[in-house]
């Protein structure tokens, strides 16, 4: 590993070629000022990374390379959104979207290695395939990324090129709960019981769950990722003491960095292993709680698009899906309010004019209740959905969707 200043980086870097492919850490670690050399430096390049935020380098010459889009890639008109579930994007770069350089946000070297922090994801499977094809590894590494263990460790002699910077971490603040998200809340809650696993994202809707399962004993956490409401679990005896917090990234408040930090129970494992369907379904009473776009009468769900532009992608939620459907006692819980307060419409449609994210789960929970889906009828489907999980404003109207949609 060289370390170099961050002002003598662009004369260190190897021959790249051609509008060479980058990836890099995303979600809400991005290595920012490694690619801000990069972007000074380099004609044209493809930046490669998941849920670019707002100060991602997006100018004529930079191809925004995505499987899910945040939000410093949707309005882009040099987006390449490419669709995959986030199990599956690490053989993306061994096959079709081959690495040239991959850029890493890390902690310091301690004892000969160093930490990805709270960004695991899909990085693991970057490197190891830049290493396969001769390509260059850069580090950022930052004083103030939290270190933490399982496949976050690397060593230092994988790391070609490296930077020290000491900038604070993007932090989350917490969630507001109002009367909808809390109604969301306790009705996925209690369809929770002692002893369950738990995949939650961030936000109101996964907040209010969170906070419904404080009187819980014996949870164990296998997520994709978590953030503060995990913590205070903890702080109540809610989790299994004995049980590690599978995670593949983080996000949160200086708390939960300063609580991840070198702690033996919180496991970051590559994109691989944490989203594999077989591998979730081995955790009992798995559930698995996402959010949707909107939900039709057939329970099809869409989470990605608007007006045929993509929003987001497939993320996840198609992974965990399958994983607690298969997990015993397991459940895949659809959860969103029954009404878009922006747009002012339904969320549950007859039924979406946009591409599929999901379908078929458990149940789906609105504001309004609870829809009980698996194992029951298409007819009776549509009328639980109808009855249970739309707003009543258009319930009439759904009812006169379903009929000529054949599901009454």
């Amino acid at each position: 590993m060289h370390i170099v200043d961050i002002a003598q980086l662009s004369s260190h870097l190897p021959a790249l070629g051609t509008n060479p492919r980058i990836i890099a850490s995303g979600n809400f670690a991005p290595p920012l000022a490694v690619l801000g050399v990069l972007d000074a430096t380099l004609p044209e390049f493809t930046l490669n990374m998941l849920l670019g935020q707002k100060g991602i380098p997006d100018r004529e010459g930079v191809t925004l390379e995505t499987s899910f889009v945040g939000p410093g890639m949707r309005k882009s008109p040099r987006l390449s959104y490419v669709p995959s579930r986030l199990s599956l994007v690490p053989r993306l770069f061994k096959t079709t979207l081959p690495p040239d350089l991959v850029v890493i946000h890390t902690t310091v070297p301690q004892d000969g290695k160093v930490s990805l922090g709270i960004e695991t994801n899909v990085m693991v499977g970057a490197l190891e395939a830049v290493k396969a094809r001769g390509g260059t590894i850069i580090a950022q590494m930052n004083r103030q990324m939290p270190y933490l263990f399982g496949d976050a460790e690397i060593p230092v002699e994988d790391i070609d090129l490296a930077v020290e910077v000491d900038v604070p971490m993007p932090t989350a603040m917490p969630a507001q709960l109002d009367d909808t998200a809390r109604a969301i809340g306790d009705a996925v809650a209690r369809r929770v019981s002692d002893g369950a696993t738990m995949q939650l994202g961030i936000g109101a809707v996964p907040d209010s769950v969170l906070h419904g399962l404080l009187e819980r004993r014996g949870l164990r956490v296998w997520t994709e990722m978590f953030s503060d409401g995990v913590l205070r679990l903890d702080e109540v005896g809610a989790l299994d003491p004995d049980a590690p917090l599978t995670v593949s990234f983080l996000f949160g408040s200086e708390q939960l960095y300063k609580w991840v930090d070198r702690n033996p129970r919180v496991r970051m494992m590559r994109t691989e292993y944490t989203n594999t369907p077989g591998n979730i379904s081995r955790n009992p009473l798995m559930v698995s709680v996402n959010t949707a776009l909107q939900v039709d009468l057939f329970a099809q769900h869409n989470a990605s698009r608007i007006k045929a532009r993509i929003f987001s992608g497939f993320g996840g939620q198609t992974d965990f899906y399958v994983g607690a459907l298969h997990s015993p006692g397991g459940q895949a819980i659809m959860a969103l309010r029954s009404w878009h307060p922006k747009a002012n419409v339904s969320t549950v449609v007859p039924m979406v004019d946009e591409p599929v994210t999901s379908f078929q789960p458990t149940a789906i929970v609105t504001d309004q209740g609870v829809a009980d889906i698996f194992g029951h009828s298409e007819k009776q489907q549509a009328a639980n959905i109808i009855n249970n999980a739309a707003h009543p404003s258009v319930r009439d109207e759904l009812r006169e969707e379903a009929r000529a949609l054949g599901l009454a």
